[in-house]
Order: structure tokens, then sequence, then C-alpha cells
């Protein structure tokens, strides 16, 4: 088969982890005998140095006609460092989930067994944890008008709305997956304050009663954060609105012992984006120390669900597994015998094309 990849690196250490990732997308074609064609393109600051606009229409265009979207990570210090800036690099994701309809990121939250010592919690704890957490990302208080300040400066505000069918099409995504998995999904909301989160219940209530096998329970976004920690083996799927996903994946991404291990997806409209959950680590760029293993993953998770090539995926993971086990990983998982960003991809790749 032949596929087209449209590539955006974007900035900090995006360009160096993105080409390990490549490497393994590389070594899956050679064994399974498929062809992967990479087109990049800027997004970010780089676009922003480059073009003036942080998602150039060339980049839109780019993405709108391939199979699926590759992407690093954004964010600049000199952009991050000026509150008066008018144009972000930040700007730029928010665009791209906006005009290629990405309505929903989902992040697989697991833990491998040769790092359970590198959580922060105890290994009865996190030992088997596997949740697929599942956010609108196109809607709420991140999208929401009127939004700004006063004119005297003194008072700001921003606005969050929802409409039934922004909640709809993301609790039946849950339920889907769930199918899948457990079978159960956990709908967290705020609905004993917000009015969006009462649509919210309301909605997810009238869904399941057409997934009969799906278990469905709510809770409350202070509650699900205390038991994320708590008793995180007790989550299958949880499915809630852009502003607390964005804050309680953040909270479980930490269960695994590091960032760099999670992947994402962005379903849209008109095509997916897979990406490492992180941020552009600019203090690390260009040192060759970064973990790609979220973003290897991420391929693997592009594979599954934007190619259906399922043992792809698998050999992806598989490699991955064998590289913890090994110890053959960056600074971030071994510092008694770290290895570089590039020949952690070495390595997988190796392995893919050797099994």
């Amino acid at each position: 088969m032949n596929y087209n990849i449209a590539v955006l690196p974007g900035d900090g250490i995006g360009p160096e982890i993105i080409e390990q990732a490549k490497k393994a997308i590389t070594a899956v074609g050679k064994k399974f005998n498929h062809t992967f064609n990479f087109n990049h393109g800027f997004v970010g600051a780089i676009a922003i140095d480059k073009t003036g606009s942080p998602f150039p229409a060339e980049t839109f265009e780019l993405c709108k006609s391939s199979d699926a979207v590759l992407f690093g990570a954004i964010g600049d210090p000199k952009y991050d460092n000026n509150p008066a800036a008018k144009i972000r690099p930040e700007q730029g994701l928010l665009a791209m989930r906006k005009d290629l309809g990405l309505y929903a990121n989902v992040r697989p939250v697991t833990t491998f067994t040769a790092l359970l010592g590198k959580s922060p919690l105890k290994k009865e704890i996190v030992e088997g944890v596997d949740i697929m957490m599942i956010r609108e990302l196109t809607g709420g208080i991140y999208f929401g008008k009127p939004q700004g300040r006063s004119e005297d400066g003194n008072t700001a505000y921003d606005s969050c709305a929802y409409s039934r069918y922004e909640i709809e099409r993301i609790v039946r995504l849950a339920c889907e997956c769930a199918m899948k998995r457990s079978k159960k999904v956990t709908v967290v909301d705020k609905a004993n304050v917000l009015a969006t989160s009462r649509l919210w219940r309301e909605t997810a209530a009238e869904i399941a009663r057409d997934y009969k096998e799906i278990t469905m329970d709510f809770m409350f976004v202070d509650n699900a954060a205390m038991q994320l920690i708590q008793f995180p083996k007790k989550f299958d799927v949880i499915a809630t609105e852009n502003m607390f996903w964005d804050i309680l994946s953040d909270e479980a991404s930490v269960l695994t012992g590091s960032l760099g291990l999670l992947p994402s997806a962005s379903v849209g409209t008109y095509t997916s984006v897979f990406e490492p959950i992180h941020g552009s680590y600019p203090q690390a760029a260009g040192k060759n120390i970064a973990n790609p293993l979220g973003t290897i993953l991420s391929a693997a998770m592009m594979f599954e669900l934007a190619f259906n090539l399922k043992k792809e995926a698998e050999a992806i993971r598989t490699a991955v597994e064998k590289s913890i086990d090994a110890g053959f990983v960056t600074e971030d998982l071994n510092r008694s015998d770290p290895k570089s960003t590039s020949a952690v991809g070495d390595w997988i790749a190796d392995y893919i094309l050797g099994n």
C-alpha cells in the first residue's frame, strides 16, 4: 500500500523526535511492503518566522491532502517570554484543530513493567494501569466567545459554550472505544456548578441507552483528579470537555514515569493528527537527548487508527517495549547509561526489521 504522510516537525525538539518516528515508519514499510511518502510543512514558531502565520495556508492544504499528519511540538521562548506578542506558536495548534475539524483527542495512558519504579506512585497503584482518555477538542472555554478584557484592563473574561452535537460525537466515540476494551466509560464534568456540564451529563446519559453493554458513570472533575492518583486502575475510558481533559491528562501522564512515553491522536473531519503529548522542550533542542518514544508510539497509533494496519502498529509497540526492557533509552529513563535520541531511533528501526 501507498500512504501520504504530512510531516510537521514544529519547534524545539520536534525535528529530532519526528526523525526517529520516520525511521520506525520506514522500517515498517520495508518489513510489510508499504510505501510511505513524507511531505514536510511548517507550523508553530518556525512557521511564524518563515511565513508570518503559525499555521500557513500551505500547511493546511498539505494536511488536508494527506492520509495522516505526524506532528512534533510547538513553542519557542522568544514568544513565551514576550507577553506583548500578537502572534504566538500556540495559535497555530488551535488553528490546526479548528481548520482540520480535529474534534477529539485520544490519549492512551499505560504503564511499562520495566519502568514502574520511575512512577512517583507506588508500584501496586500503577501496575496494570490502562486508561484511554478522550477529549472534546474544538469547543469549551478555549474557543468561547466573547473573550477579552475591560477597557481599563483590570477585568478579564472567557466564555464556555457547548452544543449537544459536540458532546454527542465525543461520548459516542468514547462508547465505541470502550466496546473494544472493558466496556466502561467515565464522563467527567462539574454538573453541580456549570450549565455546560449539566448538558454534558444529560446528553451522555441519553447516548448510554444506545450502548446496553456499556457501564457509564459520572464523576465531578475534582473527584476525578483525586481518584486518578488514588485508584487509577478503576478507570477504563474517560470522556470529558476540553479544559478538564487538558488538566487531567497531564496529571495521568505522570503515572507512567515520563511525559516522553505518551502518544496521542487527534481525530478529524479531513484527516487525523498524531503527536506526542509533551511540549517543544527548547532547552534540549539540538542536544540529541530528547525521548522519542512518545512520537514513535504516536506513529503506531497512526498505523492503527488512520491506516487500519494493526500488525504494523504492534510491531512498533513491541520494539518500543523491548528497547525499554533492554534499558536502551534516553537520559530521562536511564541516567546511568543514557542513549541519544538518534541511537534509540536506530535501535527501534533495527528491531522492527530484524523481528
